[in-house]
């Protein structure tokens, strides 16, 4: 993040989430231009939630993200990418406005939605590539 103490905040944040979440748990990746490709690479397929810490509609989607990461552990990565600390990959990627979710498989953009749509239109889309 460009503000280093809402990274700080945004971190502890994960953390208590992650604690109070307990062990069904699936951990949510904090995708940055290091690792971004790597992630591309891993085999399974990828959600990238493109958002930002100004951003109250990505706010908003953060629990059903984590819902959804629950649900899909070990079949689907789930990872958040802050678009103002990587701008680069956001624009590799075309994202204009957020929040933007974007599902890779085998490294390539399979499905977009965009804007807080709610948890049924995020796993309709998860679902189709789980079961392609």
């Amino acid at each position: 993040m460009s503000d280093p103490e809402l990274s700080k905040i945004y971190d502890e944040k994960m953390k208590r989430m992650a604690a109070q979440a307990g062990p069904a748990h699936a951990p949510i990746a904090r995708l940055t231009s290091t690792d971004f490709d790597a992630y591309l690479r891993n085999g399974k397929p990828l959600l990238v939630d493109f958002w930002a810490v100004w951003c109250g509609p990505c706010r908003t989607m953060e629990p059903i993200v984590e819902r959804l990461a629950a649900k899909y552990s070990g079949k689907v990565v789930f990872g958040k990418l802050n678009v103002d600390e990587e701008p680069s990959i956001s624009t590799r990627y075309d994202v204009q406005s957020i929040p933007t979710f974007m599902l890779f498989r085998n490294g390539r953009p399979e499905g977009v939605v965009i804007g807080a749509v709610g948890e049924v239109a995020l796993d309709r889309m998860i679902q189709k590539s789980v079961h392609a």
